[in-house]
C-alpha cells in the first residue's frame, strides 16, 4: 500500500529541520494573513472565508500533495474567477454565497481527484503561457479597477475596464477624502517597500499599521468602512449545500475555477521544482490540489491553488517538509481565535491597497515584451487573452482564453513545415536542400519530408504543397519517395490524401515510395488500402534502401 507524501516525509524528518520549518511557518502566516483576509473581498465574501481556506487547505495539501514546499492559499485570479461564478449563480445575500463558494471548493476538489484519476494532468496545459500571461494581465487590470470603491468609499455599479472609471469621475462629489487619502497612502507604502525592502512582508506591516490607526483614531466614527465584525471560531466540517443553485451549475463553474487555479498553480509548482531541481508531476499534483480544495470546502472556504508568495518565503526561509505549511496553519488559527477583535477595525481602504499592489504584481511586463521579442504571433495571443477578459469579463475570458490557445494550436499544425531532401558531394546522408546550398537532389528523385503530423486540419495545405512540387518535376523524374521519419500521426484522411498523390504519381509514370513510417501511420495505411496499392515492396525502414531501390528499377 503507498505511504502518504507526509508520512514518507516523517518518517526521513531530522530534528535539524525544525527550526527550519518553525520559521518558515511563522514567515508564511505573515505574509499570508493580509491576502487571507483581502482576497475574498473580490468575491464579496467575508474575510474568515479566507482565513478558514488558509487554514485547511494546507492541511489537505500537506497529506496528499507531493512537493515538500509548495504551499497552498488564497490566489487573486483564482478568487476572481470564483467571483464571476457567483454573480452568475445570481445569489442574493452573502451566506448564500459563501455556501456557494464552499460548495464550489469542494466540487473542484472532486474533479481533481477524477482527473488525477483519469491521467489528467495535460488540463494544466489548456491555458498556454502566452495566454496564461494575457489572462492574468487582463485579471490584474479587472481587479486593479475593482478597486475604486474600497479606495474612495463610492459605490460603484458598473462593471469592465472603462464604465467604473467614468462612472467614479461622475460620482467625483461622493469620494470620502479621507478614505482616498488612507488607502493611497497605504498603497503607495506597500510599493515602496516592496521596491527597497523586499524581505520584509509588507502587506502584514500595512494591515497592522492601518490596524492600530483605526484603533486610536477610530475610523469607524469618521466614515472610513472597516471590516467589521470577525468570527473568533475555528470552523466545524459540513457539506456544503447551496440552495437555489443547480448542481450542473456548481459543476461548470468549478470547472472554469479548476482550469486557471490549477493551470496557474501548476506553473508555480514547476518553476520551483525547476530552481530546487526536483521533478514535479501534474497527476500527482492534482491529488494535493484536491485534497487543498476539498478541506477548503468542507470547512467554509474557497478555492485555493498553489501561491507563489507564500511559495517563495518558505523557499527563503529554508522550509524543509510541510511542517512549515502546518505551523502557518497553527499561527492562523491562533490569530482566528485571539486576534478577531484588532481584524474587526481594518479599514476596508486598506484592503483595497492590498489588492491594487498584488494585482500590481501579477502584470508580468518582463513576459510580455520577451513574447514581442520572440514571437509576434504569441504576443498577438496573449492580446486576445487580455481582450477576452476585459471586454467579456472573467468567466467568458476563461472560454476565450482556453479557446485561443486551442486555435492557436490549430494554427501551427494547419502547415507543417517541410522540406527537399538531397545529397552533399563527399558526406553521407541527406539534407535539406534550402539550409544546405552544397546539397543537390538525386538524379531523377524528388525526397519530401514533412515535418508534423498529417490530419485532416493540414491535408489539404500538404497536397496543394506536392502538387506544386510535381508541376515543377523534371521530365527525367523516376520516383518519388515521402519521408515520413517526422511524422509521428496519420489520419484518416490524410490517408485518403496520400493515396491520391500516389494515383497523381502513378498517372505520371512515376513510382512511389514511403519511408519510415512510425507503427501507428503505417497501420492507418494499411487498413486504410493504401500500402496494398503502393504495394509492400515500397514501404522501406531506411531512407538508402529507397533511393537505391528506386534508381535500379525502371520508369513506369
Amino acid at each position: 500500500m503507498p505511504t502518504l507524501p507526509l508520512i514518507a516525509s516523517l518518517r526521513e524528518y531530522r530534528a535539524a529541520w525544525l527550526r527550519h520549518d518553525l520559521l518558515s511557518g511563522l514567515a508564511i502566516a505573515a505574509v499570508g494573513l493580509p491576502s487571507a483576509i483581502a482576497y475574498p473581498a473580490l468575491a464579496g465574501l467575508p474575510p474568515e472565508v479566507g482565513i478558514y481556506a488558509s487554514i485547511m487547505a494546507v492541511l489537505g495539501y500537506a497529506l496528499l500533495g507531493s512537493s515538500r514546499q509548495l504551499v497552498v492559499g488564497p490566489d487573486a485570479a483564482t478568487v476572481t474567477v470564483l467571483a464571476a461564478v457567483l454573480v452568475s449563480f445570481g445569489l442574493s445575500t452573502v451566506g448564500e454565497n459563501v455556501a456557494a463558494s464552499a460548495a464550489v471548493a469542494a466540487i473542484v476538489g472532486l474533479l481533481c481527484f477524477l482527473a488525477s484519476f483519469l491521467r489528467l494532468g495535460f488540463i494544466a496545459n489548456l491555458l498556454s503561457r502566452p495566454i496564461l500571461v494575457g489572462f492574468m494581465t487582463g485579471i490584474s487590470l479587472s481587479i486593479l479597477v475593482g478597486q475604486i470603491g474600497r479606495l474612495t468609499g463610492v459605490r460603484i455599479e458598473s462593471d469592465g475596464l472603462f464604465p467604473p472609471l467614468f462612472e467614479i469621475i461622475a460620482k467625483s462629489d461622493l469620494i470620502h477624502w479621507p478614505t482616498l487619502v488612507l488607502g493611497l497612502g497605504l498603497f503607495v507604502l506597500l510599493r515602496v517597500l516592496g521596491a527597497v525592502a523586499p524581505s520584509i512582508p509588507s502587506p502584514l506591516l500595512v494591515v497592522a499599521l492601518a490596524t492600530v490607526l483605526s484603533s486610536a483614531f477610530d475610523f469607524a466614527a469618521l466614515g472610513i468602512s472597516v471590516v467589521g465584525i470577525v468570527p473568533s471560531h475555528l470552523p466545524r466540517p459540513s457539506i456544503p449545500a447551496p440552495q437555489g443553485v443547480a448542481i450542473g451549475d456548481l459543476v461548470l463553474g468549478a470547472g472554469a475555477v479548476l482550469i486557471v487555479s490549477f493551470g496557474s498553480g501548476i506553473l508555480t509548482a514547476r518553476s520551483f521544482g525547476t530552481k530546487n531541481k526536483y521533478p514535479v508531476d501534474a497527476n500527482h499534483e492534482l491529488l494535493g490540489f484536491g485534497a487543498a480544495n476539498l478541506a477548503s470546502g468542507l470547512f467554509g472556504g474557497f478555492p485555493v491553488t498553489a501561491s507563489d508568495s507564500r511559495t517563495a518565503i518558505n523557499d527563503m526561509m529554508g522550509g524543509r517538509t510541510q511542517l512549515a505549511a502546518l505551523f502557518s496553519a497553527a499561527a492562523l488559527a491562533l490569530t482566528v481565535l485571539f486576534l478577531t477583535d484588532a481584524l474587526s477595525v481594518l479599514p476596508t481602504a486598506a484592503l483595497g491597497a492590498v489588492l491594487a499592489s498584488a494585482a500590481i504584481g501579477l502584470i508580468d511586463l518582463a513576459a510580455l515584451r520577451e513574447l514581442w521579442r520572440v514571437s509576434r504571433t504569441e504576443f498577438f495571443f496573449a492580446l486576445i487573452s487580455i481582450g477576452g477578459v476585459l471586454a467579456l469579463g472573467v468567466l467568458k475570458g476563461v472560454i476565450v482564453a482556453v479557446v485561443a490557445t486551442l486555435l492557436y494550436l490549430v494554427m501551427q499544425g494547419m502547415t507543417p513545415r517541410d522540406a527537399l531532401l538531397g545529397r552533399i558531394p563527399g558526406r553521407d546522408g541527406f539534407y535539406k536542400l534550402h539550409r544546405h546550398s552544397q546539397a543537390k537532389p538525386v538524379p531523377g528523385l524528388t525526397i519530401y519530408l514533412v515535418q508534423g503530423s498529417l490530419l485532416f486540419l493540414n491535408s489539404d495545405y500538404v497536397k496543394r504543397r506536392i502538387e506544386e512540387i510535381f508541376a515543377k518535376l523534371e521530365p527525367y523524374t523516376i520516383g518519388f519517395i515521402f519521408d515520413a521519419g517526422a511524422c509521428p500521426h496519420i489520419d484518416s484522411t490524410a490517408a485518403v490524401m496520400l493515396d491520391d498523390i500516389r494515383e497523381m504519381a502513378r498517372g505520371k509514370g512515376i513510382k512511389i515510395a514511403f519511408v519510415d513510417l512510425h507503427s501507428a501511420p503505417l497501420k492507418i495505411l494499411e487498413r486504410s488500402g493504401v500500402v496494398a496499392r503502393t504495394g509492400s515492396e515500397w514501404i522501406f525502414d531506411d531512407l538508402e534502401d529507397a533511393v537505391t531501390a528506386l534508381t535500379e528499377t525502371p520508369r513506369g
